[in-house]
């Protein structure tokens, strides 16, 4: 089977991109004030998915490279156990405001999304460099 970066694209960065573009479509259209442009979980969906797609497919590799799939393996689960533990944390500032700082929550949990979008280039170019020999 035939790896397609573009079904990657397609089927997993713009399925985890749903709720910030869905989160700015209703920013635009409602008034002022009401909805937040950017909110942090949304960023946080997004690297689920693109962490929890690495380690799908990541599955289908042949045994000679069984230790880069540990590797990426590993570094998907701590990418999710990270994303899990910022989620909470947006849980508790949504109940207590004063405890977390929104700025900082929604700017971190961009960057570690942008990371994620890099690493999951990374992983799914060289799937297929190797689904293509």
């Amino acid at each position: 089977m035939r790896f397609s970066k573009s079904k990657w694209l397609a089927y997993t960065l713009f399925v985890g991109l749903i709720p910030v573009l869905t989160r700015l479509i209703a920013w635009l259209i409602t008034n002022a004030g009401v909805i937040e442009p950017f909110a942090a979980p949304d960023f946080i969906v997004l690297g689920l998915v693109l962490h929890v797609s690495i380690i799908n497919e990541i599955e289908h590799l042949p045994a000679r490279v069984k230790e880069w799939k540990t590797l990426q393996n590993g570094a998907s689960l701590i990418f999710v156990s990270v994303y899990s533990t910022l989620y909470a944390f947006t849980l508790v500032g949504e109940r207590h405001a004063s405890l977390i700082d929104a700025t900082g929550m929604l700017g971190s949990c961009i960057a570690l999304a942008m990371v994620s979008i890099a690493l999951s280039a990374l992983v799914f170019r060289r799937l297929s460099k190797w689904r293509m020999t």
